[in-house]
């Protein structure tokens, strides 16, 4: 996926689905756990010293498994880079996971898969295919059993 800098900051600044002060640990050697403000906004986690406005990184949520660790704890890794692991320490079990549900259904995965149920429901109702007044009715994106490459 291609971004510029100056887009990513910009989407950083939009309004969060979900944000929070959490503990963060990145994947590097000898990383420890260090308080961060996470804020989801579509599909990417950003992360923020608690006092600086700007981002010092972000995770695209594709290709990922989050995954629950332990009491509190939840972990992001990147299927093609399953060492790439982020782990991130809640102040409860009902904040971890809520982060966990919101993360999961922040993919792209996830919306293609919602856009697909609702496009059959809506076709079974009306008898018509939604997506077919837009041309696109036929991208192997929008059909079930395929997977975008």
């Amino acid at each position: 996926m291609r971004y510029n800098e100056r887009e990513l900051l910009c989407l950083a600044r939009q309004p969060a689905e979900k944000a929070a002060e959490v503990l963060m640990r990145v994947p590097k050697k000898g990383s420890v756990l260090k308080k961060r403000l996470v804020k989801l906004v579509v599909n990417f986690l950003f992360y923020f010293r608690t006092d600086e406005a700007e981002p010092i990184g972000a995770l695209l949520l594709e290709h990922c498994r989050i995954t629950k660790e332990e009491e509190n704890v939840f972990s992001i890794s990147f299927i093609e880079e399953p060492e790439r692991k982020y782990c991130f320490e809640c102040d409860s079990e009902e904040q971890c996971q809520e982060w966990i549900e919101a993360l999961k259904r922040a993919s792209y995965e996830f919306m293609r898969r919602s856009l697909i149920f609702y496009r059959n429901e809506i076709q079974k109702m009306t008898g018509k295919d939604p997506l077919e007044q837009y041309g696109i009715s036929e991208e192997a994106r929008f059909q079930l059993g395929t997977r975008k490459q």
